[in-house]
Order: structure tokens, then sequence, then C-alpha cells
């Protein structure tokens, strides 16, 4: 897939390049180098997750250590989150639209495969993820959106239910009782343009993906999306090559965070691609990190020293195994799963916190 003619692949990969020679103000990143392929069986397995996925990575590492396939295994561990009513993020108790309705979308793909499933501003359905998985499986698109999702849910026998919980709803009545210059609608008045809008405003999301011992590669991502946005907004975790991407002969990364940025970029296609050349996962994030923040230049999205003023995560990992969670702002933690347990770790970052 090429790069926008305005700017090439061969630019992005030079200036990318030359951004890497800021990288000793991050101690902790590691040297890159190409992906050393493993005989199979033989492939260290690693799960990564956002940061409220540590029972999730815990459940898919299992899984995978039994034998199930990679694609299976990181569904079946954010279906955990999409059930849980207290993560207001996901699924069921998802914060809603402005509207008060919960809109949600998801995206998977099969590394062995190269096949996807996505579904956006899905209503009802508790586990996004299993729709798409269905939209993978049983049919010849990648994308289905809205009503027509809905309706290809329930044709699968897929059964619809209230998502807004009582915390959510009174979550979102606050909200709304407070409304004024904290929606997404852009006035005609440059001081208004200048607010930011999604500062504080959750835009939680889970994104896993695993690499089993055979070298396999599969993701995940699933949200609710932005709180109390426009009714039928769609951010970046049910697109391909911004909410995910995987390549089985590089590796994958996901992404939380400000959707509409991912969007314009396409940060995880641009890191899985960085990894191609080798770049180990930090460098590869940290790059395509850095060259959002050269791309954002509305003031209502940068702070006071000209930095942008939203979160944006990735969650990589390359063929032979190494893994990384990279930030733009920090500290932060992500969650992992190796054969030595599930745990949180340290994300690499951009920018500190109160610096």
């Amino acid at each position: 897939m090429p790069f926008p003619r305005f700017y090439s692949r061969r630019k992005f990969l030079a200036t990318a390049a030359s951004l890497m020679a800021g990288l000793p103000l991050l101690p902790r990143l590691k040297a890159g180098g190409a992906p050393t392929l493993q005989k199979r069986g033989q492939t260290p397995a690693v799960v990564v997750s956002s940061a409220n996925g540590l029972k999730a990575v815990k459940v898919t590492y299992r899984l995978m250590s039994k034998g199930t396939d990679t694609l299976e295994a990181v569904i079946s561990g954010v279906n955990l989150v999409e059930s849980d009513p207290n993560d207001r993020s996901v699924g069921y108790g998802g914060l809603p639209n402005e509207e008060g309705v919960v809109e949600l979308d998801s995206a998977v793909m099969h590394g062995p495969t190269h096949r996807a499933g996505a579904v956006a501003a899905l209503r009802n359905i508790r586990k996004p993820s299993r729709v798409a998985q269905l939209v993978l499986e049983t049919t010849d698109h990648v994308l289905l959106v809205g009503a027509g999702a809905l309706k290809f849910a329930k044709a699968n026998g897929i059964r619809e239910e209230e998502l807004l919980t009582e915390s959510s709803r009174k979550a979102w009545l606050k909200w709304k009782r407070n409304l004024s210059r904290g929606d997404d609608w852009l006035s005609d008045d440059e001081e208004d343009r200048g607010i930011a809008r999604h500062v504080g405003r959750p835009t939680g999301t889970i994104h896993c993906a695993a690499l089993n011992s055979d070298g396999d590669i599969s993701c995940v991502t699933t949200t609710s999306g932005l709180a109390y946005k426009i009714p039928g907004r769609v951010g970046d975790s049910p697109i391909i090559g911004a909410g995910l991407p995987v390549d089985n002969a590089i590796g994958s990364c996901g992404s939380t965070g400000r959707g509409e940025a991912n969007l314009q970029n396409l940060c995880s296609f641009a890191a899985v691609e960085l990894m191609g050349t080798g770049m180990s996962p930090e460098e590869a994030g940290i790059a395509v990190l850095r060259r959002v923040a050269s791309h954002t230049t509305q003031s209502r999205l940068l702070d006071e020293k000209g930095r942008p003023n939203f979160g944006l995560m990735f969650y990589l990992i390359a063929k032979d195994g190494r893994y990384a969670g990279v930030s733009m702002w920090g500290p932060d933690k992500y969650s992992v799963a190796t054969r030595k347990g599930s745990r949180h770790e340290e994300m690499v970052y951009l920018y500190t916190r109160g610096s």
C-alpha cells in the first residue's frame, strides 16, 4: 500500500530515521535490528494488551498455550472486558454517545491468513469482537456498520441487550447537565476552537495481540469509543491499518487513545512497516508518535508548549518475540503475558506528564 503522493514512503522512512537521532533522550530504548526468524515451535510466545487487559492477557496466553488459535485466544481474552460493567470503555457498561446510546466498534485480524473483520457504530451487542470475527469468517467483507452490522449480528443468533448500565447512565447525565463547550461541535469563533475538548473525556479501548510459539500473530481491538461522541462517530479501532494491522512476517501494532489522530496518520500500519525495515518495536512506536506530534497543528489539540494534549498508545509485537508499549505521555503501564506470567510493564513514552 503506497504512502500518499505528498508524503512518499521513502520520505517517511528517511524522516523517521532522522528522528531516531533524538532517541538517546529515552534511555530505555533498546537497539533495533531486523527480526530473527525462529523455527516453528521455538518462538518466545507473548501477549500484549492495554493496561485494562491484565485478565485478558492471562486468559489469552493460557488458551494459546493449549493450542488454541491466536485469533480465538485474543477474542476470548477481550470478551472478559467487554462483559465487565465496571470498565466504561468497552462493551457492556461503556460510556454512551451524546444522546445516551452506547455505540461499539471492533476489529480483528488473523495473521496466518491475513484476513480481517470489523464492525462500527454497533448498538445493543455486548461483544462486538465476536461480530467482527463472524464478518471475517463468514463473509467476503471486512467492515459492517450501524444498522447493517446489527442485522448481521442478529441473523447469526446474537441477541440484543441494553448496554447502558446505571453507573454509565449517571456519568452521561452529569456530563449532559454540565454541557457547554465540552462537546465535539466546533463553532465559528476562533477562541472557542482553541478549547481542548477531549481533555478529561474518556477515550479508553482494549487492544490485545498474541504471538504463539509457531510465530503466528493475531490481534483484536474493541471499544465504546470516545465518551459522549456525536452519534455515528467512528474512531480508529475498527479501521484496519489504524486500530490494528497484522503482517505475519513482521509483527503487529494496536492503538488506544485519540482515534482521530491515529486515523489521520494510519499509525499502526506505519509502525508495522517500520518494524519491517529493521526498527525495534520501541523505535517504531516512538518514530510514529513523533510523526503524529509534527502533524498536530490545531491550537485546541496543543498544550502551552506546543505538544499534543491528547493520549495515544501503541502495543507492538515483532515476529521474533520482541514487544513494547509506547505512549505519547508517560509514565504509564500496559499488560503483558509470557511464560513468566501476566503483569503490568512500564511503557516507553515521548513526553513526561507534568513537565
